[in-house]
């Protein structure tokens, strides 16, 4: 099969229109386009995984920015990652970055150890915090539920005149945290 240009177009509401993007990316070659109507933060996206199943080594994806194929940095390196390993190049028209030339590799290149520093420095983060916190007598997690709530929580599902849904209102007492109290006394 001979290479494609392929278009990713997105908008994030059903009430927004593709038009603007379509138009761009016909302009461009795209031969065969996916779009979507969805919001970006969702990576379970019905057309962007047509797309990646479609892709062939050789193949070109376009997008009119960024910004349509992801809206984390994360998500967009690995699906950049991902079509590298699929001997697919990448090109965004707005920030005019092309993977099939050494500067758009750099670019995503840097973009990957930027990426991979923040993941880092969260991480590091979050252990000073928990270790600060540890210091001061506190202890992470869920905070625990009042015993009293939970002891009255139980005994009203144990009389079965009130459904979980009005226990929990009732007791403040969530219905994972009953049920999981539920299963332990079995």
């Amino acid at each position: 099969m001979n290479p494609q240009k392929i278009g990713y177009a997105r908008v994030s509401t059903a009430e927004q229109n593709l038009d603007r993007q379509l138009d761009i990316l016909r302009q461009q070659g795209a031969e065969v386009i996916f779009q979507e109507k969805m919001t970006g933060t969702t990576r379970d996206r019905p057309e962007l995984n047509r797309l990646l199943a479609h892709m062939t080594p050789g193949d070109t994806v376009i997008v009119e920015s960024l910004s349509r194929l992801g809206r984390s940095t994360k998500d967009l390196i690995e699906l950049v990652e991902l079509m590298g390993q699929k001997e697919v190049q990448l090109i965004s028209l707005k920030e005019q970055i092309d993977t099939s030339t050494p500067t758009g590799k750099l670019l995503f290149t840097l973009m990957s150890a930027l990426a991979q520093f923040e993941r880092d420095v969260i991480v590091e983060r979050t252990r000073e915090g928990l270790s600060a916190a540890k210091a001061r007598g506190r202890k992470g997690g869920r905070p625990r539920c009042n015993p009293n709530k939970l002891k009255q929580a139980l005994k009203l599902y144990d009389l079965g005149q009130h459904t979980v849904a009005e226990i929990e209102k009732l007791t403040g007492v969530k219905k994972a945290t009953l049920y999981r109290y539920l299963q332990q006394r079995s």
